[in-house]
């Protein structure tokens, strides 16, 4: 799993696995998810992250449980 924050285009992406993206879908307003061969998700992408939460490009807090 990799998550990656990208404050130019003010943007959040989790990728879940490795396999190829086969098929993007904007399922909400900037909330794009990838799939896989199999119908898998295996990417999030949230757009206008500073817009959603603010102060969210400064700090991110990874929580276990």
């Amino acid at each position: 799993m990799k998550l990656v924050v990208h404050k130019e285009d003010d943007a959040l992406y989790l990728r879940l696995d490795d396999s190829a993206i086969v098929e993007s879908e904007e399922v909400s307003d900037g909330i794009i998810l990838d799939y896989n061969a199999a119908g898998k998700v295996v990417g999030i992408e949230v757009l206008y992250l500073s817009q959603r939460s603010p102060g969210s490009l400064q700090r991110i807090l990874l929580e276990t449980a």
